[in-house]
């Protein structure tokens, strides 16, 4: 039954990562004839769809009574995106990732979003207090980012705006999809874990959020290969922030739950200081360079290597 549950789990996990890469298509599309800027796209379009695949596995989770694989997969994506995506980037584009944004080089605000989930799980649970509080940090963000949206010039380019109906019919289908191949991810996820007695909140931490993440590893990569950092950088940091705020309160609101404090401080330090270097990176020279992107990477493998250490120590 093991080898059928990883397989089963891999097959779902790879739908779920394509009908994400099919919905960031199509609502960029959408976006797109819209005229917004590039950042403001991303960050609120693309980014939103992008937090599909480790929202919907992290609410199927809630109800399925396994809200720590869902902890585990938010967070554990946010940490994967700050280095492991924002390194990957860098690293296979051109000079590296120009930060042209304002907001992107002077604002730290968004970091203190990345210390709530560390602050309200301090008790050891998570309450629908907190997750409301969540929710609420989640959106004043977002409206501060809408309110500053002039400073944001770039235009998305120009699209055709073809058959509209097409184009949602598409994007209904990629996301039933979605929602579908998210269901059994997570049911072969749990099968899995309970096989090789590994705690899910380490198979969310790593292996489900690697996958989550892919769409906008994906979308980032294919955006600075043609010259739109704008749009790589609205994606991560939307999608980051998302996960952090409003997808964990959700999942507190439907199930409120218990966590192991060790776990939820490995993986959430681990968010916040990624979540500072990524920073510091983007203000040095106004760029994150291909070796800025190496070490990105290098904190990614160590993290993952420091989980299963510890994991098995325990």
């Amino acid at each position: 039954m093991i080898v059928l549950n990883l397989m089963l789990f891999l097959i779902f996990l790879s739908v779920l990562i394509k009908s994400a890469d099919y919905l960031v298509k199509f609502s960029s599309r959408f976006a797109r004839i819209l005229k917004f800027p590039e950042f403001i796209v991303s960050f609120f379009i693309i980014a939103f769809i992008s937090v599909l695949p480790e929202s919907t596995v992290s609410i199927i989770s809630a109800l399925n009574g396994e809200p720590g694989l869902g902890l585990g997969t938010l967070l554990g994506s946010n940490v994967a995106d700050l280095t492991l995506v924002f390194g990957m980037v860098a690293f296979f584009s051109y000079k590296g990732i120009q930060v042209k944004s304002k907001i992107l080089r002077n604002n730290f605000f968004y970091l203190m979003l990345l210390l709530f989930p560390l602050i309200l799980g301090f008790d050891g649970r998570f309450s629908r207090l907190d997750g409301i509080i969540l929710i609420l940090a989640g959106f004043i963000f977002l409206g501060k980012i809408y309110t500053d949206r002039k400073r944001f010039h770039k235009q998305s380019k120009k699209m055709r705006k073809g058959s509209i109906f097409k184009t949602f019919i598409f994007l209904v289908i990629s996301l039933l999809v979605l929602l579908m191949s998210a269901f059994f991810t997570v049911k072969y996820a749990i099968n899995f874990a309970s096989d090789v007695k590994m705690p899910s909140i380490l198979i969310g931490a790593t292996i489900l959020a690697f996958g989550t993440c892919l769409p906008e590893l994906i979308f980032s990569i294919k955006a600075v290969r043609k010259n739109r950092d704008e749009l790589a950088l609205g994606d991560l940091l939307g999608t980051v922030i998302l996960d952090a705020t409003v997808i964990l309160g959700v999942v507190a609101l439907i199930s409120p739950f218990n966590h192991n404090l060790s776990d939820l401080y490995a993986i959430g330090t681990a968010m916040f200081f990624a979540g500072i270097i990524v920073v510091m990176f983007m203000k040095s020279d106004k760029l994150l360079n291909k070796l800025e992107g190496l070490l990105l990477i290098l904190f990614y493998i160590l993290f993952v290597f420091l989980e299963f250490f510890v994991n098995n120590l325990i």
